[in-house]
């Protein structure tokens, strides 16, 4: 009994389980007896509460005949011979060896079945077993039920509410009939034979499904959307998982597609169509009853375009291509698999050099400002020391521009305000950052706020990238490094070998951060195939390397040398201003002489000849000619070297690059050493001369091309006949040969239809078509394959003609493929002389650069500035550079005349909007301008060299690192005072301004003095606290100068005030607020009372400053104090 017992629950278990409504009973014994037809039955009881089927079909009828001619007594509950319920699965099971006795039942006429029933009975009890249709409906419809099968029903009705309400829930859509006929066909479709599975585990996987069971085996867990993937679709996510931060772009024929989530974003920022679908990857229920991925699409010729717009609005963007063609692959043993696809390409805003234009816009046409340099900036930060202000952190720095193969690395120690690697950003203007490891706080928000503003400073978005930094990064990066050169010296040349050891110790004397960056950097360009820009290790070079004058950050922005301050884009900069460039690679070097200017005299004075020479009044013929060959160029030599480098460049490109090359070394052929060049300057010289060494590589390289293939993009003729390789006549020979024989083939072609000859026809790309009037297709065999036709003609291919071509096109794909390899070959062999053409393309930017100085030399008004050892500034008549061509009206000059060893501070007073920040402005432009090697807007000018030019001008706060306005102020002029030195200028415009009157004028006072007397920097320094002045009493050799900007007062009480923009001695007492108050348009009201607050104010001021003057000259007369006498004099001054 107990076994029957546990049978019974058995019973009870199974009846509650809901898959053993609609799956078959699984046994590892021989086949069954009978073998119905199956099916579709998996979703009949699952979908309704009620005991009918919703499916609708013509197997009905028969089941419904079949019910009708059943006794009406017919058993509910069947049992195989070894007693065992079945579950309502009427299907034929063969007998069992093993047999139990279960409990006797009573609903079959009072039978008891055992274990010694004889086969006929049996038999006839498993008879309704034929009709598996009508299974479900016996099972729900018997009209005699006891009281346990009554309870027992109660629970799985409950059960198939509970699953119904789940499916309901997930599913969606219970009353669409089509929508469950078609689920529950495919489930059908999957039906296996054997089921192992227990029934609780049926039971979870009802639950946890986003869809209705299977009657599968075990895998029937797997999701229907998985099962519903193509090969294409599971290629596309093998890639796709390990690039999850890629947009990925994949070749499908003739188009290049986007999938999921991808095709939103795309769709998004091409303004192109995406086809609705799952946009996740990972087979999220949510998305369970779509069956296909969102698409959207782009044609092929068209993949360069979208890529660039892709990258530059800072997407990272992968290419999937097709490695195989249809030829060859029907050809090959996978012609039923699909196309074999790969990521050939990773790009991002600073990888991409793919296209022959780039990123940036033509030369001339405005730029957002400072991001056109196209640098990858690594970034890694260690040993974070102190706190607060008093925090030092040790950075590493190395920027890589892959357009151009300039590398500049850096190691510096970093302040609290990080003055430090903002000057170097700024400098730099990278389009990406790449951080190695973990950054200090205050160091990521400020590259965070860097690269995050569209506006603020680099005038595009920088993309932001991070990668972990292992403990023991220093060991692995030096050894990733040392091992990376090792390989790069094997494979050059031996007589390379002593240079190539020179530049290995150079890269290994490196500091331990720059090590770091250059590693991770080397890592990262290996994932876009740029990791070869560092084989160029000519053009590494140290930020810090002083041979330059420092401007730093907050210099660049004050002076606006790189972009304006109004809508921060070039027009109106220093850069704008000297750019009269013809070519862009002589563009990117002006940006460099631009934020760099020279610090030994000796070669400023060089440079300034060389503008002179070419500013010349009388033109001569050498002149015209290097200008004439500038303006010939149109292409940008630089980039296009680093993409032959690279091995991406294209055919036309390419012919055009060498065509140039050729033309700029022939134009000069007969330069042979510079002496020959007839210049004067050495730097002009050395450059002409430069330019025809590259003409004999040049030849040879253009004599193997086509020039007529190589403009029309044509591979399989762009090599001329007789430099062609092996692999490329054999694959032409073997064409003609197919095409002979297809011309061959006609006369058998004409023989079997019939005719005396037969022409082959072209028609929309189809080629070898027989046409054949429509009266005579009777004699055409059943061989020859239509392929199109029209209402008179038919058009075939016979067997002979489909072979043949089948052997053309995989020719054809061979050939192909021989030419792209000899075109590498090409490619490589030019890249091996990569260092000389570059030497070429640099000497020609040289050239570039110094004929734009000139052009701005030969600007009336512009003067060669003389240069001298001594630290002094001294102009006549000099005027500011940028506003004198922005103005309409003229431009007022004024004069300066700062040195060490006299006057070299100005104190300067004046009303607002008086032109004092122009004026302080002008004379640092001036100074930089003449340090770059540019002829000055003044009279004349005498400028010593200065070692860098800092500036605090303007409110800014910085609420994100929780710092006033005036907290800003002073950590900005501690950094100066910490920075500057003798040989410095320093502009301090309103310090002190942020906090009460009498804390400001303390500072800026404790300042001034600090700076003339202890650092004995050439400074401007511009206040509205007049009670300064009197700090000029203190210098007794002139050393502070008290100066003003020049006004005239006007109508009553001297309202009106005329600015006349000059610099004048003495001090100006008022400032003149409410005239800036009432340009501004404050209302007439405010204006009015703040007039009468003033008058009330001055008046309350001077009768406390005569009394105090009037107990002070008593006093001294009393006590007869001679010491007081100067504190009276300068207050009567100031009264």
């Amino acid at each position: 009994m107990v076994g029957s017992q546990s049978d019974s629950h058995a019973l009870v278990k199974k009846q509650q389980s809901i898959s053993t409504f609609f799956t078959k009973k699984a046994v590892a014994k021989p086949p069954p007896v009978l073998t119905p037809k199956t099916s579709n039955t998996s979703n009949g009881t699952l979908l309704g509460d009620k005991d009918e089927s919703i499916f609708i079909g013509s197997d009905e009828d028969s089941e419904r005949n079949s019910v009708e001619g059943r006794s009406c007594s017919a058993p509910k509950h069947v049992y195989d011979e070894d007693g065992e319920y079945d579950g309502g699965d009427l299907t034929g099971l063969p007998a069992r060896k093993k047999t139990r006795i279960s409990e006797p039942h009573e609903d079959s006429q009072g039978t008891t079945f055992d274990n010694h029933l004889t086969s006929t009975t049996a038999n006839e009890i498993r008879k309704p077993k034929r009709l598996q249709h009508t299974s479900k409906y016996v099972f729900s419809s018997s009209p005699s039920r006891d009281e346990e099968d009554q309870k027992d029903d109660e629970e799985t009705k409950r059960r198939k509410e509970r699953l119904h309400e789940k499916f309901v829930k997930k599913l969606g859509r219970p009353d669409s009939i089509a929508e469950i006929k078609r689920r529950n066909w495919v489930i059908s479709e999957e039906t296996t034979e054997d089921q192992n599975n227990a029934e609780d585990e049926e039971d979870d996987e009802v639950d946890v499904n986003s869809k209705p069971a299977s009657k599968g085996r075990k895998g029937a867990t797997a999701k229907k959307g998985a099962s519903k993937l193509t090969p294409m679709e599971k290629q596309f996510l093998d890639i796709k998982q390990k690039h999850l931060d890629t947009l990925m772009i994949m070749e499908v024929g003739y188009k290049f597609k986007f999938w999921g989530e991808d095709a939103r974003v795309a769709a998004k920022e091409l303004s192109i169509v995406c086809i609705p679908g799952k946009f996740r990857f990972d087979e999220h229920p949510s998305e369970a009853h779509l069956d296909r991925f969102a698409s959207a699409s782009i044609p092929t010729h068209r993949l360069h375009v979208h890529v660039k717009r892709l990258v530059g609005a800072g997407h990272k963007v992968g290419i999937i291509r097709q490695l195989e063609t249809a030829a060859l692959k029907a050809a090959g043993d996978n012609r039923n698999a699909p196309f074999v696809r790969k990521l050939t390409n990773l790009y991002t805003k600073g990888t991409y050099i793919d296209d022959i234009e780039g990123l940036e816009a033509s030369v001339g046409a405005p730029s957002s400002g400072a991001p056109s340099t196209g640098y990858l900036v690594c970034i890694t930060e260690s040993n974070a020391k102190g706190w607060g202000t008093d925090e030092k952190v040790h950075i590493g720095l190395v920027a890589v521009q892959p357009a151009t193969g300039d590398v500049i690395h850096d190691d510096f120690e970093d302040g609290f305000m990080r003055s430090e690697i903002e000057t170097r950003l700024l400098h730099i203007a990278p389009c990406e950052i790449l951080i190695v490891g973990h950054l200090s706080k205050a160091t990521d928000k400020f590259v965070q706020h860097l690269s995050g503003s569209k506006t603020n400073v680099f005038g595009d978005k920088v993309r932001l990238e991070r990668v972990e930094k292992p403990k023991t990064m220093a060991v692995q990066a030096y050894s990733h490094v040392s091992n990376f050169y090792a390989e790069k010296m094997k494979a050059s040349s031996v007589e390379k070998d002593e240079k190539a050891s020179k530049i290995l110790d150079n890269v290994l004397k490196l500091a331990e951060g720059v090590t770091i960056c250059l590693s991770a950097m080397i890592t990262h360009l290996t994932d876009y195939g740029l990791e070869h820009v560092f084989d160029l290790t000519k053009y590494f070079q140290s930020f810090s390397a002083r041979s330059h004058m420092l401007l730093n950050g907050t210099s660049l922005t004050s002076l606006e040398i790189y972009q304006n301050q109004t809508d921060h884009t070039e027009k109106g900069s220093l850069f704008w201003t000297l750019d009269r460039t013809k070519t862009r690679f002589g563009q990117r070097l002006l940006r460099k002489w631009v934020g760099r200017p020279l610090l030994r005299k000796a070669d400023l004075e060089e440079r300034i000849a060389a503008v002179e020479e070419l500013n010349d009044d009388q033109p001569t013929v050498r002149v015209d000619k290097v200008k004439h060959l500038l303006s010939q160029i149109r292409s940008d030599l630089e980039k296009s070297l680093i993409r032959i480098y690279y091995g991406k460049c294209a055919r036309p490109e390419l012919l055009t690059v060498l065509q140039t090359m050729q033309r700029i070394a022939t134009e000069f052929v007969s330069v042979k050493s510079p002496s020959d060049a007839g210049f004067r300057s050495s730097i002009i010289n050395n450059a002409i001369a430069a330019l025809p060494t590259i003409a004999e590589d040049v030849v040879s390289y253009l004599d193997q091309i086509n020039p007529e293939a190589a403009k029309v993009d044509d591979k399989y003729a762009f090599f001329r006949e007789e430099v062609e390789s092996e692999d490329i006549m054999e694959h032409k020979m073997g064409i003609a040969s197919v095409e002979q024989e297809l011309d061959a083939h006609r006369p058998v072609a004409a023989g079997k239809v019939k005719k005396m000859k037969v022409d082959y026809v072209t028609v929309a790309g189809i080629e070898y078509l027989i046409e054949i009037d429509n009266a005579l297709l009777k004699n055409v065999p059943a061989s020859w394959a239509k392929i199109s036709g029209t209402k008179k003609v038919s058009r075939f291919h016979t067997p002979e003609v489909v072979r043949l071509i089948q052997e053309r096109d995989q020719h054809k794909e061979a050939l192909a493929a021989a030419c792209d390899a000899a075109f590498a070959g090409l490619l490589a062999d030019i890249s091996s002389k990569y260092q000389s053409f570059r030497d070429c393309v640099q000497a020609l930017a040289t050239l570039d650069c110094l004929l734009s100085l000139a052009a701005i030399a030969s600007q009336p008004g512009y003067v060669k500035p003389e240069y001298t050892d001594e630290t002094c500034i001294s102009v006549e008549q000099g005027r500011h550079p940028m506003v004198e061509q922005l103005l309409l009206d003229a431009y007022v000059p004024n004069d300066t005349g700062l040195a060490s060893d006299r006057t070299r501070a100005l104190l300067i007073t004046g009303p607002n909007m008086g032109g004092k920040s122009s004026y302080v402005r002008q004379v640092a432009l001036i100074a930089i301008m003449g340090q770059i090697g540019s002829y000055v807007p003044a009279e004349s000018a005498k400028l010593g060299m200065l070692d860098a030019v800092f500036t605090r001008m303007g409110a800014f706060d910085n609420m994100m690192a929780g710092e006033s306005t005036f907290m800003v102020e002073l950590s900005e002029t501690s950094d100066i005072l910490k920075q500057a030195t003798s040989r410095s200028l320093i502009i301090l415009d309103e310090l002190g301004r942020g906090t009460s009157t009498h804390d400001g004028v303390a500072i800026a006072q404790a300042v001034l003095d600090h700076i003339v007397r202890e650092k004995k920097s050439l400074t401007l320094f511009i206040t509205h606290y007049q009670n300064l002045s009197a700090l000029a009493k203190g210098f007794e050799n002139g050393e502070l100068k008290n100066v003003h900007m020049r006004f005239t007062e006007t109508g009553d009480a001297g309202q009106d005030i005329t600015f006349l923009y000059e610099i004048g001695e003495g001090v100006a007492h008022r400032s003149y607020g409410l005239n800036v108050a009432r340009l501004a348009n404050v209302p007439e009201s405010v204006l009015d009372i703040a007039a009468v607050k003033s008058k009330e104010l001055e008046h309350e001021a001077s009768e406390k400053q005569l009394g105090h003057l009037s107990r002070s000259l008593r006093s001294m007369l009393s006590n007869h104090n001679n010491t007081q006498l100067d504190l009276l004099v300068t207050g009567i001054e100031q009264l």
